[in-house]
């Protein structure tokens, strides 16, 4: 009883690309819901299509995929990987600050698409999850900060994953009621074990 396939948007403005990327997302068990060769008409679809995934090339007409990225992450559609022939630096850093949850550099295979999908789509709930808890995005970004320092306490010290950490952090918190910034400040301030064993 498998859940539904995930739904992916695809933009990339060389043709040839965008088949070869939805014949392996297609080989993977992923479902391509639309394709597009520019920006701003990928911002246009996800909005009309709320898909679980968007894949930007970040060199596209019209809208590049940075700011089409921008749009798509602050409406919280989805979340978004980036692809581009270049891995400088300051691209990685844009497009994180665009709101990509994750980046791939082009040639790649399909051993670097599927974990880099997994990823985007575990750091989008986290998020998602994250700021129902807050208001402002202040208050947001200094939730994640906090939440992403806790998550790596609780690596390091109790040998837990990333995921498993998260997933800590978010059981803990429901069951004595508190948000996750609270309980992820008193990780930080104590030592993990003295939250909770880790989870058995």
């Amino acid at each position: 009883m498998s859940s539904e396939p995930t739904r992916v948007l695809i933009a990339e403005d060389e043709a040839l690309i965008r088949l070869d990327l939805k014949e392996m997302l297609e080989e993977e068990g992923y479902v391509v819901v639309a394709e597009a060769g520019d920006g701003q008409a990928a911002v246009d679809r996800a909005r009309e299509l709320t898909p679980d995934l968007v894949i930007l090339d970040i060199q596209m007409p019209v809208l590049d995929g940075l700011a089409a990225a921008e749009q798509i992450a602050s409406d919280r559609i989805a979340p978004v990987i980036v692809l581009t022939a270049f891995s400088q630096r300051e691209l990685v850093e844009r497009a994180r600050d665009a709101g990509a949850m994750a980046y791939l550099v082009k040639p790649f295979s399909k051993n670097d698409l599927v974990p880099a999908i997994e990823v985007a789509r575990a750091r989008f709930l986290e998020i998602s999850a994250l700021d129902g808890e807050v208001r402002t995005l202040e208050e947001r970004l200094e939730a994640r900060k906090v939440v992403e320092k806790a998550k790596g306490r609780l690596m390091a010290d109790e040998g837990m994953t990333e995921a498993e950490a998260f997933r800590f952090i978010q059981r803990t918190a429901m069951n004595e009621r508190t948000s996750m910034k609270a309980l992820a400040e008193r990780i930080l301030a104590t030592d993990a074990a003295a939250v909770e064993g880790p989870p058995a």
